[in-house]
């Protein structure tokens, strides 16, 4: 099984949108292994956003996620970095998919609420950034093999 990371912004916690958010990725099958309520600092901002270091839209990415608390995740699942990414909805909400979390709670890409790892390389950065190993819990959902099984 797949880990990847995803962080409800200031703006979505702000809304109220934490369980409305977890309940959407519940409802897919994934597994929540890891969650904390946190303010972000400045300096951890920078670690979070490195690659972003030098771009026009850099001071304003670190600047709104330590606006406010975030709600920090692990999410477990077969592609679950996929299957993240696809219930988030594309960067800019104006071209996310109806029914996806963008497209449902988000106006603009300044605050689209969410933000999920692209790629298991990114997703494994990112949980090592924001949890200590202990902190992520594996289980078994009783669920899973009806969400994940073979019909083998």
């Amino acid at each position: 099984m797949e880990k990847t990371f995803v962080c409800i912004k200031p703006d979505g916690v702000q809304r109220g949108l934490i369980g409305e958010i977890i309940q959407r990725f519940e409802n897919r099958g994934l597994i929540l292994c890891a969650a904390k309520f946190m303010i972000v600092s400045k300096e951890f901002a920078e670690r979070h956003y490195a690659e972003h270091i030098g771009k026009p839209f850099y001071n304003g990415l670190v600047n709104y996620i330590t606006s406010g608390p975030v709600f920090a995740m692990v999410w477990e699942g077969e592609e679950a970095v996929k299957a993240v990414r696809q219930t988030v909805g594309a960067t800019k909400p104006i071209e996310s998919a109806p029914g996806t979390i963008r497209h449902d709670f988000s106006a603009k890409t300044d605050r689209n609420l969410i933000h999920a790892s692209d790629s298991v390389t990114t997703a494994e950065r990112e949980i090592n950034l924001w949890f200590e190993p202990d902190e992520i819990v594996t289980w078994d959902k009783i669920s899973s093999p009806w969400v994940f099984g073979n019909n083998s």
